[in-house]
């Protein structure tokens, strides 16, 4: 388990505190995460990663030259939030385009996402690569569907090393997309995996056996065998990713080069890595491959995880090039960088102040009023997910990460603490709305934070600062919501989602407040709707999400986000109910 800690909820703020006091020589710290200390002579293609905290040294180990030029860092397993993003290739980027490259997880992407369409609008040539290395997360038809784990290193190392090299956008992008095409990973564990100040790991693996495919956040393995000798292991490696269905195109095993990463997921020993090594070296030059420049550490973690993956990078001339190409990191090092080219970073990152704290747009005294509801309503969803976040967080485990009920926490207290703030300030309706929006976003991370956030900002666009905040503007605004959601996260009703109980829920206030009901009672109907429609969840099999890879272990269990969702709605009515008693 993990013991050292000050505040939980400030583990990841502080981790990144430690991180850049240790290693100045490459890094500064910078709102969102972490970008180099240093410039190259001549500007190069900026190549920004990122994801959760807890997986060292992914992400911010691998900054440095020749390999990444930033990292975002969020919170613990959840993607950072897409101003972190933002403020990091913004930190990063040299005139000459930015590649995102990150683990493809649906926080990741809607957050990465949202960063990459805001700095195009300032004419910042910005692309995306996503890492699909693990095999057992989607079939090799689906490959693009695959989830990132280890093979991350491979993909961001040869990206960073082409940038290096003075390659353009087009041709950074090219190599990191021939790279994760030609890297497949593998991973096992033995034990989960236990966040800061938690009681319990995030799921459990029965004594004496071993989970087979489990995910860097503590996913759940899609199954369950006896722990193999080190050899053993090696052979179960061996044997998947070197079966035909997992080579990349148009290669065979005989002759090839391949670089093999054999990464420990967090507290299996160097020595023990090292005497499963040796029969993987083994197995791989039985089979006719040529082993180039072998890597045997910790390459991407999982906290404290008793687990290992391997990974196997097929090489072609370009590749292996770039990636015997030098890198100074404070996680990776290869070769020798030329540290007398290097120039020192003077600016500060180009943090921008909080919003909370800017100049408030007039607003009239009735949106006012109802941002000072809002603000309570807000107020009441954090007591209410304090109260059930560890019944969010067993459910979110049996088939995710476990940490919805973490996510949902953080980012309630979050846009309760400004709404609180601007309420007090004055602010109106769309004013407080968007900002604590932005701050849930931020603050929660992952992909409940990217869609609670999009639901606040959409339903503030409809109440605005000046008008009357009506029933029917409320209605109007949550059907946006629920239209903005459904093609922002591209799920469906069915998928086993918030989507789930979102779209019963608008359907329901905006049918009762056309029928003439009050926001109080319209709201009432709507939240016993969103309820039935969330228990209604456990008799769904997953269609996206990270659960999606674990299909019927999430048979008879809810999905987390319908149920926040409907907890919230349930809770927003008793303070909508309140009000409308007092005004009676």
């Amino acid at each position: 388990m993990t013991r050292l800690w000050n505040d939980p909820a400030s583990f990841a703020d502080d981790v990144v505190d430690g991180f850049v006091r240790a290693n100045g020589r490459w890094v500064r710290r910078v709102p969102g995460g972490v970008s180099r200390s240093t410039r190259s002579a001549g500007p190069e293609v900026a190549v920004v990663i990122g994801g959760g905290s807890g997986h060292y040294p992914a992400f911010g180990g691998l900054v440095g030259p020749g390999l990444a030029h930033g990292a975002a860092m969020g919170q613990l397993f959840a993607s950072p939030s897409a101003q972190q993003v933002e403020s990091v290739v913004r930190a990063s980027e040299q005139g000459r385009g930015v590649l995102l490259t990150f683990g493809n997880y649906a926080g990741d992407v809607l957050h990465f996402g949202a960063a990459q369409e805001a700095v195009r609008k300032d004419g910042i040539d910005c692309r995306t690569v996503l890492v699909t290395d693990d095999i057992f997360s989607a079939p090799p038809a689906e490959q693009h569907r695959r989830r990132g784990i280890a093979g991350d290193l491979t993909v961001f190392k040869t990206a960073g090393a082409a940038a290096a090299a003075g390659y353009g956008i087009d041709d950074v992008e090219r190599v990191a997309r021939a790279a994760n095409a030609r890297t497949r990973t593998m991973g096992v564990a033995f034990s989960g995996c236990t966040l800061p100040g938690a009681e319990a790991p995030l799921f459990t693996v029965p004594e004496g056996r071993m989970a087979i495919g489990l995910g860097i956040h503590g996913e759940p393995g899609i199954e369950l065998t006896d722990i193999p000798s080190a050899a053993g292991l090696a052979e179960l490696f061996i044997r998947h990713l070197l079966g035909d269905a997992e080579l990349p195109d148009g290669i065979t095993a005989r002759g090839a080069r391949v670089v093999p990463v054999l990464n420990g997921l967090g507290s299996v020993k160097s020595e023990e890595l090292f005497v499963v090594f040796s029969r993987v070296a083994e197995l791989l030059e039985d089979a006719g491959v040529e082993l180039v420049d072998p890597q045997v550490g910790e390459f991407c973690t999982s906290f404290d995880m008793a687990g290992v993956s391997l990974t196997l990078f097929w090489l072609d001339e370009e590749l292996e090039r770039l990636w015997l190409a030098p890198a100074d990191t404070p996680a990776f090092r290869t070769g020798a960088v030329d540290a007398a080219s290097l120039q020192p970073v003077t600016d500060d990152g180009g943090g921008a102040r909080p919003a909370e704290d800017d100049a408030l747009p007039e607003s009239s005294e009735d949106s006012r009023r109802a941002a000072a509801r809002i603000a309570a309503a807000l107020e009441a969803m954090r007591l209410a997910i304090d109260d059930e976040a560890a019944e969010l967080g067993r459910i979110d485990a049996i088939a995710g990460d476990g940490d919805h009920g973490i996510g949902m926490q953080r980012g309630t207290a979050a846009a309760a603490a400004v709404a609180s703030s601007l309420a007090a300030r004055g602010a109106g309706a769309q004013t407080l709305l968007e900002r604590a929006g932005d701050a849930w976003s931020n603050r929660g991370g992952g992909t409940s934070g990217a869609i609670w956030g999009l639901i606040l900002r959409t339903l503030g666009e409809h109440l605005g600062d000046a008008e009357h905040a009506t029933g029917a503007r409320v209605a109007a605004g949550l059907a946006a919501a629920k239209d903005a959601v459904t093609a922002y996260g591209k799920a469906s009703v069915g998928d086993k989602t918030l989507v789930d109980s979102l779209v019963p829920f608008a359907d329901m206030l905006a049918a009762r407040v056309a029928a003439g009901d009050g926001l109080a009672d319209a709201w009432r109907e709507a939240a016993e709707a969103a309820t039935a429609a969330a228990e209604a969840t456990a008799n769904l099999l997953p269609g996206m999400g990270r659960a999606r890879t674990h299909g019927e272990k999430s048979l008879g269990v809810p999905d987390p986000g319908a149920v926040s969702l409907a907890l919230i709605a349930r809770r927003v009515h008793a303070v909508l109910d309140t009000a409308a008693a007092a005004t009676a």
